[in-house]
């Protein structure tokens, strides 16, 4: 079988790139098979096409195609894919142990702030791979594990956001200072020279002649590794075209050193970057137009060069422009710093053909052979040296372009006797005879040359164009410097805003929610008014039982963005609470037709029904929203709310159960099985659920109430009664947790302190009759006849239903007998 031509390797690979960065996964995919089927032992090749199909969703394809190299950790991106597949695909052991294996390939790459417009790193990192390994040991359960790998992948990249979220929804206790902050990495990639400082850098002057040694001395034939990205991109100045390169660095660095293009800094350690071999898109047979193993042919004697950026052929020791039939010009030729007379001589000829021979003329205009290769140097740097009176071409075109400074405006005023004696020596007796070849220059100097002609490097005018002298270069670096202070300014902003809304997240997972709700009111208005920050703020409200404000941010959300799904299930639970029928109809509604495959709308689908009591459709949009999403724990504890209604406690366990195997801190699971055994009278074990809540969610005023009445229904008032007042201090706006302990305070014989809470209480809920037939009891008993009798007549009006029960109380107060009785 004959050896995969290097370049025809290359062209797929451009192509393959090309279409996965403008997101034409089917077109990638077309040629990653093409390249596959063309070097079929590459496993770069099997890597391209396995991320093909993981990003057409097609895991078994990706799993399959990159298991050969994955499995064995011999290619860091095929083991890389291979663990995406497997995360997909519930094989979570296989996916951890194919990164593992291929650990030395990425335990020590760092790729932060190598990811630009122009250019990419196609192959992870180690925070990445730690950020991988999180996830597939949290699928397997392995809570400790996925904490010690998200933590890794911070210390590595503190903009690893999704491990830190990972880990506060894990419960682990994170220090925040510990993470936002500035790494080692950071502070030397801000303190090593930026691309930019290293293109603007000047050239070495004393170098006579740097692009073409650059060229001639780096070998062709045996070219490294490519280290540059494949998705950079620069101006290829040798034939005015934009490429794309993949190839040696240093060679990219030299012939773009004196233009202001951006050079990657590269690594020792990036060698996977980009493809390996000489077949590279930045292979120097791109620049030159041959095989990999011709050698840059060497300039001709004179002839016309391209000036950086524009297109035209300039010669490098250009003579003056003469007119073709004329006489030799005068000696003062100051005129010819005037606009028209450059006008004419730029469309002049330059040459003249003498047998097919190129002539060379000197400053003067006389006809001259050209010298040997040898002496090329030292005549170049003689014609350095002179002071003519007429400017170069090359030089008038660049005084167009930028003001003239550096060691050629100065040498050109600064001429000596001596070598006005030489330039006279070498001055031609006349002009005639010249070559009719202006057709020809005229277009090459005009910039109309054919497209696709070689145009030779020089690095006279380069240097011309890259020297200065060293107050110019002084200018040219305190940008640079004022640019590395504001991308360390702007660092430090990034970092201060993730502190700040890593804070709030981190609050609000362990349920501080009023702590979440000032860090995330200490953002700026931009940063708030977001849907992401705003859906945490509504579910602060939502977690604190505030749903009139939770209704309102939500409202916000969906006037923001309309086409938002997550967190919604958030706010139909809350149109729930609030008994909106209308808008929680409408909302759901709104949901199935922006996506029916969406958990989340199915959600608001089943409250809808369960708030109109047809419990039986509630069940069957639940569970079509656990069939769509089965990691969906809050549908399966919907379900069970549902089952509980229907009074089918062991179907209501079995969903709850499912819910916390999805995942294990969803307290509302715990809370429903407590509610279960509570209603089958178990109290011990419901305590325990509601304490496994509670311990999940502290902060939670309902779940302390829970304890509280099993605990008295075990006949432990006091423990209750401490409970109950936990349950106020956390919402002191709650009714339920400060009715029971007014009842407790009533049953214990203090009154006094049950009238307190009572009288607090009638001022949250002051037509709730149950407050005020309690009140006219505690009156009763505090011998106020008429304020018991005036608080049981409110609570007749209010409840007709229970006139028995009032009727009752009142007659006692007649009687002089005390009622302990409880509610109505």
């Amino acid at each position: 079988m004959a050896p995969a031509n290097p370049h025809i390797i290359s062209q797929l690979r451009q192509l393959i790139y090309y279409h996965l960065d403008c997101n034409l996964v089917r077109n990638a995919l077309f040629f990653a098979g093409r390249l596959l089927a063309y070097d079929t032992r590459s496993p770069e090749a099997a890597y391209l096409l396995a991320l093909c199909h993981l990003r057409l969703g097609q895991l078994k394809a990706a799993y399959d195609n990159s298991k050969n190299a994955g499995s064995r950790g011999t290619h860091l991106g095929c083991s890389y894919v291979l663990a995406q597949a497997c995360l997909g695909l519930e094989r979570y052991v296989e996916g951890v142990t194919a990164l593992d294996r291929c650990k030395g390939l990425w335990a020590m790459r760092n790729t932060w702030g190598k990811h630009t417009d122009t250019r990419r790193q196609h192959l992870p990192d180690a925070a990445a791979v730690y950020c991988l390994q999180g996830k597939l040991w949290q699928a397997y359960a392995e809570h400790q594990k996925s904490i010690e790998c998200y933590a890794e992948a911070l210390k590595v990249n503190p903009f690893m956001w999704d491990a830190f979220t990972a880990l506060c929804d894990l419960g682990a206790h994170v220090r925040m200072p510990n993470i936002f902050k500035m790494t080692p990495e950071m502070m030397s990639f801000l303190s090593d020279p930026s691309p930019e400082q290293m293109s603007l850098g000047a050239l070495d002057e004393t170098s006579p002649n740097p692009i073409p040694h650059a060229i001639n001395h780096i070998p062709i034939v045996h070219q490294p590794p490519s280290n540059t990205d494949p998705f950079s991109v620069s101006k290829n100045r040798l034939n005015g075209e934009v490429r794309n390169h993949a190839g040696n660095s240093a060679l990219y660095k030299k012939l773009n050193s004196s233009r202001n293009v951006i050079t990657p800094i590269e690594d020792k350690d990036m060698t996977e970057d980009t493809p390996a071999g000489n077949g590279g898109i930045m292979d120097p047979a791109f620049f030159t137009g041959k095989g990999i193993g011709d050698e840059p042919p060497l300039a001709p004697a004179r002839k016309a060069r391209a000036l950086p950026g524009m297109g035209l052929d300039l010669a490098a020791d250009a003579p003056p422009k003469m007119r073709t039939n004329a006489t030799a010009r005068p000696k003062s030729r100051s005129i010819l710093n005037s606009e028209d007379q450059e006008e004419k001589t730029l469309s002049r000829s330059s040459t003249q053909s003498n047998g097919g021979v190129e002539l060379k003329r000197t400053v003067s205009g006389k006809l001259v052979h050209p010298p040997p290769a040898a002496s090329k140097p030292s005549s170049a740097a003689g014609a350095d040296q002179g002071a003519p009176p007429q400017p170069r071409k090359s030089v008038r075109l660049l005084n167009q372009l930028r003001p003239q400074t550096g060691k050629f405006s100065a040498s050109a005023n600064a001429g000596s006797l001596k070598e006005d004696r030489e330039m006279r020596k070498a001055k031609a007796p006349s002009a005639k005879g010249r070559s009719v070849n202006s057709f020809t220059v005229g277009r090459v100097v005009s910039g109309n040359r054919k497209h696709g002609e070689p145009m030779e490097p020089d690095g006279k005018e380069q240097r011309q164009a890259a020297n200065s002298n060293p107050s110019t270069q002084l200018a040219t670096q305190k940008p640079t410097v004022n640019e590395k202070a504001r991308e360390l300014e702007a660092l430090q902003w990034l970092l201060d805003l993730l502190m700040k809304l890593g804070t709030g997240y981190f609050a609000l997972s362990h349920f501080q929610c009023q702590d979440a709700l000032r860090m995330f009111q200490s953002i700026t208005p931009n940063q708030r008014d977001t849907p992401w920050v705003l859906a945490l703020i509504g579910r602060a409200h939502y977690e604190q039982a505030s749903y009139a404000e939770a209704e309102k941010i939500f409202t916000r959300i969906r006037t923001i963005t309309p086409s938002r799904l997550e967190d919604m299930e958030y706010y139909s639970t809350s149109l729930w609470h609030l008994k909106n029928d209308i808008d929680l109809a409408f909302l759901a509604h709104e949901l199935i037709e922006l996506d029916r495959s969406s958990p989340e709308a199915w959600c608001a689908v089943g409250n809808s029904f369960s708030l109109q009591r047809e419990h039986d459709q509630a069940l069957k949009c639940f569970k079509r929203a656990t069939q769509l999403d089965p990691s969906f724990a809050y549908a399966y504890t919907l379900q069970g709310h549902e089952h509980v209604a229907n009074e089918e406690y062991d179907k209501a366990m079995s969903a709850y159960r499912a819910s916390i195997t999805a995942e294990n801190r969803h307290y509302n699971a715990w809370y429903g099985l407590g509610k279960v055994f509570e209603k089958q009278g178990k109290y011990p074990i419901a305590e325990h659920h509601y304490r496994t809540a509670a311990s999940i969610n502290p902060t939670n005023a309902v779940l302390i109430t829970c304890i509280g009445v099993v605990l008295e229904k075990q006949n432990n008032p006091k423990a209750a009664l401490v409970k109950y007042s936990e349950a106020c201090q956390l919402a002191d706006r709650n009714a339920l947790p400060r009715f029971k302990k007014a009842k407790v305070l009533m049953a214990l014989g203090q009154p006094e302190r049950a009238l307190v809470e009572l009288k607090v209480l009638k001022d949250i809920a002051p037509d709730e009759a149950n407050v005020h037939f309690s009140l006219g009891r505690v009156y009763k008993v505090l011998r106020q006849k008429g304020e018991a009798i005036r608080h049981f007549t409110l609570a007749l009006n209010l409840d007709p239903k229970a006139s028995h029960y009032i009727k009752e109380a009142m007659e006692q107060i007649e009687d002089g007998s005390d009622d302990e009785d409880g509610d109505m």
